[in-house]
């Protein structure tokens, strides 16, 4: 028997029977696609909260825990010599107060040291203009120009801060603040204490050569003002000045340290860790951290997976009875093929491609279906949460990821229990005899 005449046979009983093959092709459909819409849950969440953590961290910085967050020379050397370690990049924050001044308007902020050789070799690109060249120059972040304030601004943002808070929000000043290119403007400095912040050291001039990057929250204002690390003495100085009256602790510094430890790559991150750990620094990446959500997603897609499998399961009753019904209503039609010498294999063939197409036709369905409500749920869900919270937060949040792995994945199961339910039933076919096959009224 050709194969094309095994595929007339199949199709002749599906024609026959549109009814109750549709409504069983339908169960298989909404089976398969409980399960990818159900295990795209995790997947979608999964891709949200590693695009956060990325997002809001370079992959390839390497932190330094506890009392060794601290290096010598030496140790600054020693790690920089390990392999496809790109650079040791050292930061230093100012405790001080420190105020920006730009014509009318100013600001407070905090001030950091940086090498910006190293700094722009592992930072993400500035948003507007370059990094410094001489010392008398500075980068600022991104939101600097938002909180320079005038007097007008002020009041403007008390009162839109007063509004909000009685409607439950909460205003950020968005709206206020220096609106023109920082590109080239001159800003003041002068530093203070915590204890007394009016008491202001002399002023120094600096220009913005560039501005930050936008922070990876929403939420996040950042406005600290970014200059050389020779800068060191300067700001000593001028500490010196706003604390030259007043009683300061013995132990108190001025300047805290930070080192953190870039690899070349993603890839070389890991080997990097198990090699300066074995010359025992303390070290982290955020790396491990996606390893263990990696984990916990992978047991949680398992399960959603299996729950999803389940309704597959539920709907291959259906096939099953559709499949027995097949084999009772062409008992005759078997029998002929058996009197003309047609095989017990080629038999159970013909009702496993039956089954099977089922299978096929209602798992092409799914994944078409699978799609639409993923992409729906992506688009609406966050404005329907928004609607019943009033939160914005939600925007950047994926709901539903379908990756071809899970695809792939949900084909087999929705094809395989397809075939499996109509082995029973094909076998039975096999078992029938000529002559009562033969006997048997049309």
């Amino acid at each position: 028997m050709l194969f094309k005449d095994q595929v007339n046979f199949v199709m002749q009983h599906i024609k026959k029977n549109k009814l109750r093959v549709f409504m069983t092709v339908l169960a298989a459909t909404m089976g398969c696609a409980f399960l990818i819409v159900l295990a795209s849950i995790g997947f979608g969440l999964q891709d949200s909260i590693e695009d956060e953590i990325l997002s809001s961290e370079t992959v390839t910085k390497i932190e330094v825990l506890g009392s060794q967050a601290l290096f010598t020379e030496e140790e600054v050397a020693d790690i920089e010599g390990v392999e496809n370690v790109q650079t040791v990049l050292k930061t230093t924050s100012v405790d001080a107060n420190v105020a920006g001044y730009m014509g009318d308007r100013d600001t407070s902020t905090s001030l950091r040291l940086v090498d910006f050789t190293d700094y722009a070799a592992v930072s993400k690109p500035l948003s507007e203009g370059k990094y410094p060249e001489n010392e008398n120059e500075i980068i600022v972040g991104y939101h600097f120009g938002q909180t320079l304030l005038n007097e007008a601004d002020r009041k403007l943002v008390e009162e839109k801060s007063k509004a909000a808070e009685a409607e439950g929000t909460y205003y950020d000043g968005a709206e206020e603040g220096y609106k023109d290119s920082l590109i080239g403007k001159e800003v003041e400095i002068a530093l203070s204490t915590h204890e007394q912040p009016d008491v202001l050291s002399d002023r120094k001039t600096y220009t913005i050569v560039g501005v930050m990057p936008e922070p990876a929250y929403e939420w996040a204002i950042e406005n600290r003002i970014y200059m050389m690390d020779e800068q060191r003495e300067v700001i000593e100085n001028m500490y010196s000045q706003a604390i030259a009256d007043l009683e300061v602790a013995s132990d108190f510094e001025l300047f805290s340290e930070r080192f953190d430890i870039y690899a070349e790559s993603l890839e070389y991150v890991k080997p990097i860790l198990e090699e300066l750990r074995g010359k025992g620094y303390g070290v982290y990446s955020v790396t491990e951290q996606l390893d263990e959500l990696n984990v916990f997603f992978l047991v949680l897609k398992a399960g959603l997976v299996f729950v999803g499998t389940i309704a597959v399961l539920i709907a291959s009753i259906g096939i099953f009875n559709t499949m027995t019904m097949a084999v009772t209503e062409r008992t005759r039609e078997i029998g002929v093929l058996k009197a003309i010498g047609a095989s017990p294999k080629l038999i159970q063939r013909l009702f496993l491609m039956e089954s099977t197409f089922i299978g096929v036709i209602g798992t092409v369905l799914a994944i078409a279906i699978s799609y639409v409500v993923s992409f729906a749920s992506n688009a609406l869900l966050p404005l329907i949460l928004k609607a019943a919270t009033g939160e914005d937060g939600f925007n950047n949040v994926q709901f539903s990821a379908i990756p071809w792995q899970l695809v792939v994945i949900a084909a087999a199961i929705s094809i395989g229990v397809a075939m499996i339910s109509g082995l029973r039933p094909a076998r039975k076919a096999t078992k029938i005899e000529v002559m009562q096959a033969l006997r048997q009224e049309l």
